[in-house]
């Protein structure tokens, strides 16, 4: 029994699994659920013409691995500290990089040399030795702390002696920043290439003459090829106001974009540039704003002795950010998204036959016309005893589906009623 049992369990799941099945095409005749079926399917058509391929360009090959060379150039006048400052004294580093700071400020410590000297800073100050040998091995003043308390008398208060370059930098002593640093100007010179396509474009075009090129400044508008930026602009575009980035410094960001469409003629292959303050994030913050750093310059005394002067520096630092992607009409792309848009419009039959069968009042009459199930004949003797009762129910299943599959819900029994 147990044999035969499992035999005919077998026997099933092998029925179960060597089957076949096949679309039923029913039409079904409804305002309703046609209007919704076209609206869907225009929606799904719109969203391939209008976003994937205008937009997204999904007819195109991308490159976005662009290659690129920038070099920059600044001019410009200024005083500072009583002393007349030109390029060679503000740009730092002078190679006109991607990447380059315009000092407006500096805190001079001049002559220092090697000795033993008073630290200067608050966090420093002390009355006694054992203040002082409390911060040995500090790393935030300017030389290594001795342990010695120094400038007391009568247990008055001292600073802590320091060993180091002397006498150390007091950078409390504010100076009045450059402020001609808003009419200095930036050239900028950006080549790129899209290796995908061997596609070389420049920033400006070449037909430009110099005298252009000396007297412009750029504008979106009425200047887009001219490569000299005037740092006023700039500060505008980011809505900063010259003394709030001139006092403590700060971080902006030229971006070049190219965005090229190569199905066009190359020379609509243009950069757009945009303007950002980097760290407007810390813009606000108290820890640490704004941007500085310190470079010292040597020379030795006719004595033999090293000297340096020391430059605290307060910049605006500048960083050259060039992105972008170019397209072109390629057949594989083209064919993938079209193949994908022609399928996606069966969306529509999908959310249709969600409809039908679970919300709509015909759901029962669209279910027992659009699932059927067939069994195969067995023998050729069982189909003869079945042959005559089969024709019957094929008529039958004929008649009732008018010839065509099509059949209007709501009208169904109505029409049934009427056959009686």
């Amino acid at each position: 029994m147990n044999t035969k049992r499992g035999g005919k369990i077998v026997l099933h799941f092998i029925a179960d699994f060597f089957v076949y099945e096949t679309a039923k095409s029913v039409v079904v005749k409804s305002w309703s659920v046609g209007i919704i079926n076209r609206v869907v399917q225009l929606l799904i058509i719109l969203y391939f013409i209008g976003w994937v391929f205008m937009h997204e360009k999904g007819h195109q090959l991308r490159d976005t691995g662009i290659e690129s060379a920038v070099m920059t150039k600044v001019k410009g006048l200024g005083k500072f500290n009583n002393h007349v400052m030109d390029v060679a004294d503000y740009v730092v580093p002078s190679q006109g990089g991607s990447s380059f700071a315009v000092i407006t400020s500096m805190v001079i410590t001049a002559n220092q040399t090697q000795g033993r000297c008073p630290e200067t800073e608050d966090k420093f100050k002390c009355t006694t030795d054992d203040n002082c040998m409390a911060k040995l091995g500090s790393n935030l003043g300017n030389g290594i702390i001795t342990g010695t308390c120094l400038n007391t008398t009568n247990g008055t208060t001292g600073w802590c002696e320091i060993e180091g370059w002397c006498p150390a930098e007091d950078d409390n002593v504010s100076e009045k920043p450059m402020k001609e640093v808003e009419n200095f100007t930036i050239f900028i010179k950006n080549s790129i290439r899209f290796p995908m396509f061997n596609v070389t474009r420049g920033n400006f075009p070449s037909s430009l003459n110099q005298s252009y090129i000396q007297s412009c400044h750029y504008d979106p508008v009425d200047h887009p090829f001219c490569p000299v930026f005037k740092v006023g602009d700039i500060l505008r575009h980011i809505n900063q106001s010259l003394d709030s980035i001139t006092d403590k410094g700060g971080e902006i960001g030229i971006n070049i974009n190219w965005k090229c469409n190569l199905d066009y003629n190359v020379m609509y292959c243009n950069p757009i540039y945009f303007f950002t303050r980097l760290d407007a994030a810390f813009e606000n913050s108290v820890a640490s704003k704004g941007y500085n750093f310190r470079f010292a310059k040597y020379h030795q005394s006719e004595d033999g002795t090293e000297r340096r002067m020391l430059h605290k520096a307060k910049a605006i630092r500048f960083e050259i950010i060039v992105s972008g992607n170019a397209g072109k009409f390629s057949t594989v792309p083209f064919l993938i998204n079209l193949v994908a848009a022609l399928t996606s419009v069966g969306l529509a039959t999908v959310f249709c036959d969600i409809i039908l069968l679970n919300f709509h009042k015909g759901a029962d009459e669209y279910k027992a016309k659009k699932f059927e199930e067939v069994s195969g004949v067995v023998s050729e003797s069982a189909n003869n005893r079945h042959c005559e009762g089969s024709q019957m129910s094929i008529k039958a299943l004929e008649k009732s589906s008018n010839d065509s599959g099509t059949f209007s819900i709501g009208r169904q029994e109505a029409h049934s009623s009427s056959n009686q």
